[in-house]
């Protein structure tokens, strides 16, 4: 049992001006986080009693699915990441330094490196796989915005696992047993997720997932079936074919019109009068592997994702006006397909055009009649759009629907990009020195406590799921200085305590409105109160958190009827 009077909580009503999103906002009102640079923050100790409960559902599952805990340093040298090839290609959120001897380091906001290292070290046979490796670990990335508290931040805990295998079969047993292990970690939390597909993005490798907790604030566009269990965010999700068009009436040559001054898609379209979605839009990026058009019909646009991963491209840039101009000899909105020197592909919208209209590559001009595979013919048709709501399902053909998550965590199928780069080798059966295979596992330890928050609030405060909260049950005397009041509440406390349930003892010298309204804004499950009046008739109150829901029970039963609410909210997070 711990009492507020010897404990370091401070509420506060005002909202700090910086604090953009409601878990930033509650967890500051609430006295779990103090701030110390940006996206630098003290942990306040109920703070850090959510996150150490985060921590031990996060050990008990991974240790559960056979994953051995180690403890990496936050410092690390470069020879690592420029083995790996990641010390230019990172960016700025490596945060990078020399010591006095000259040596360059940077703080890991991942691990992939070091974890590499040690096993290429330490393991040398194939009787020592598999072997998932994970640690629970301070990290540190120079954001260009820290924002949204721990959302956002730059310095953070994060649970990152790294499996190691013999094989590409093995390391499928091995991201889906961490997958399922994922599942349970967030049902525990008590969370409403989803894992949905993503890309690999700078950590790479061949597939990913990400771990989705549903909030209305959340940042990431989620893309789901209403009819099967298909799910991926928007960078990734697929797009069927569009069928191809039927063999219509032949189309003339393409003709070419004035469109004075009109380069956008609702202005050309409204000037000849035609259908965007027939229209060519016509993008070019400049890339890693040189200029590429990219064409996608009027009423889609580029997914750059897409492109990059299609053509194996390190990176993939819109073009700046001059380069257009250089490329297609006309200024952006008139550039398209017919006649441009340069390597060309298209979205599957373009190939159901029967007959459209695109830039001439010449100012203030467009060509009309324009027939896919006659007038031009792209490298390749391929998946290359951004999805949209109501689209066909790629996997079953149901209704595609959007909504917005949190990312949690991320689980990655890294093939052999770290091992074979950094040597991390093994000897099979036969003596062969082979690859290891590697998959790699984090979540974010404040990041899913915030989004915690995001899911879980009201007007009044937060509403903790009870696996994650910093304390069980509030125990508020009303009147600390009428003696049966205090004595009633203190026994209904012990009998808690002595039963294990986490008890915050409210005995401060304050209005009851306080009171409330400080156990209401910091989110504790259960809440007891004990007043004048209820005592003097030998009853106590029990109010749901969650539900608002208040019970008048007589003082006999009080604890009891306390412990069985809390023992059923704990079995609602039960994975």
């Amino acid at each position: 049992m711990i009492r507020y009077s010897r404990y370091l909580m401070p509420t506060t009503k005002e909202t700090p001006s910086d604090a953009e999103v409601v878990s930033h906002r509650l967890m500051l009102r609430a006295g779990l986080l103090r701030k110390v640079a940006s996206g630098i923050y003290n942990y306040m100790p109920a703070g850090l009693r959510v996150l150490r409960k985060v921590e031990r559902i996060l050990r008990e599952e991974m240790d559960g699915a056979g994953a051995l805990e180690v403890l990496m340093p936050s410092v690390v040298p470069s020879e690592l990441w420029k083995e790996s090839g990641r010390w230019d290609a990172y960016g700025k959120e490596l945060l990078r330094f020399k010591d006095r001897a000259d040596r360059e380091f940077c703080l890991g906001p991942t691990h992939e490196e070091v974890v590499t290292d040690l096993v290429r070290r330490e393991v040398r046979s194939y009787r020592q796989l598999p072997l998932t490796l994970y640690q629970i670990q301070d990290k540190f990335r120079d954001e260009i915005r820290p924002r949204f508290g721990l959302m956002r931040g730059r310095e953070f805990f994060m649970k990152d696992a790294y499996s190691f295998d013999a094989d590409d079969e093995g390391a499928a047993g091995s991201y889906r047993k961490m997958y399922e292990a994922y599942c349970r970690i967030f049902r525990r939390m008590g969370l409403d997720f989803r894992a949905v597909e993503a890309d690999t993005g700078t950590i790479g490798g061949s597939s990913s997932h990400e771990f989705m907790v549903i909030a209305d604030s959340g940042e990431d566009a989620i893309v789901s079936c209403g009819s099967c269990s298909y799910g991926a965010n928007v960078e990734k999700a697929e797009c069927l074919p569009f069928s191809a068009p039927g063999s219509g009436a032949t189309k003339g040559e393409p003709r070419k019109v004035a469109t004075p001054g009109k380069r956008t898609i609702e202005e050309v379209s409204a000037f000849l009068a035609i259908d965007p979605a027939t229209l060519i839009k016509t993008l070019l990026f400049e890339t890693s592997v040189g200029d590429v058009a990219v064409l996608v019909s009027g009423v889609h646009e580029v997914n750059e994702i897409k492109v990059k991963n299609h053509l194996g491209a390190e990176y993939v840039r819109l073009a700046g006006e001059e380069r257009v101009r250089q490329v297609t000899g006309a200024p952006s909105g008139f550039a398209g397909p017919v006649g441009l020197s340069v390597r060309t592909i298209a979205d599957h919208s373009v190939r159901s055009i029967a007959s459209g209209a695109t830039g001439a590559n010449e100012k203030d001009f467009h060509l009309v009649d324009v027939v896919p595979g006659r007038d031009f013919v792209p490298e390749a048709y391929a998946d290359l759009r951004v999805v949209r709501e109501g689209d066909p399902c790629p996997r079953c053909g149901g209704t595609l629907r959007f909504s917005r998550g949190i990312e949690v965590g991320h689980v990655f199928r890294l093939g052999t990009k770290y091992s074979e780069a950094m040597r991390a080798v093994y000897l099979d059966e036969g003596g062969k020195e082979r690859v290891t295979v590697m998959g790699c596992y984090g979540i974010g330890v404040g990041r899913t406590a915030a989004a915690a928050i995001e899911q879980n609030h009201d007007g009044d405060g937060i509403v903790w799921p009870i696996s994650i909260a910093p304390f069980e049950v509030a125990v508020i005397p009303v009147n600390v200085k009428q003696a049966d009041v205090l004595a009633a509440a203190e026994r209904v406390a012990a009998d808690l305590d002595a039963r294990g349930v986490e008890v915050f003892f409210d005995d401060r010298e304050e209005r009851p409105g306080i009171k409330f309204k400080d156990a209401d804004l910091t989110g504790i499950p259960v809440r007891i109160t004990l007043g004048e009046k209820n005592v003097a008739a030998g009853f106590g109150e029990i109010r749901d958190r969650k539900t608002g829901e208040t019970l008048r029970i007589p003082l006999a039963e009080l604890a009891n009827e306390a412990f069985a609410l809390v023992e059923k909210k704990k079995a609602e997070c039960a994975p």
